[in-house]
């Protein structure tokens, strides 16, 4: 199953390349805004995007992304995705 979990848009970190740093429900991740991204990326800060495997694959409102949260919190499937999101990042960082 895929699962495509809300995050808010909150900089944009490689222009050139069309990456950008998400927030997902308190875990900063950069992700590919390409599928999303317009003539100006910086319209881009602040959106909320339905993000999967790095890439922001659709640009939702806030009540959508809100409602999307409570449905995959009372799923309980944000939070295994979230531990390991949360995982990987310190394994990247090296402090496992």
């Amino acid at each position: 199953m895929c699962l495509g979990i809300p995050g808010r848009i909150t900089a944009i970190t490689d222009e050139g390349r069309m990456m950008a740093m998400a927030d997902v429900s308190g875990v900063r991740r950069e992700v590919s805004v390409a599928c999303v991204a317009g003539a100006d990326l910086s319209a881009l800060v602040g959106q909320w995007a339905l993000i999967h495997v790095g890439f922001a694959m659709a640009i939702i409102d806030e009540d959508e992304a809100e409602k999307t949260l409570q449905a995959l919190r009372d799923l309980g499937e944000a939070q295994e995705t979230l531990e390991m999101m949360r995982a990987s990042d310190l394994a990247l960082e090296g402090r496992s």
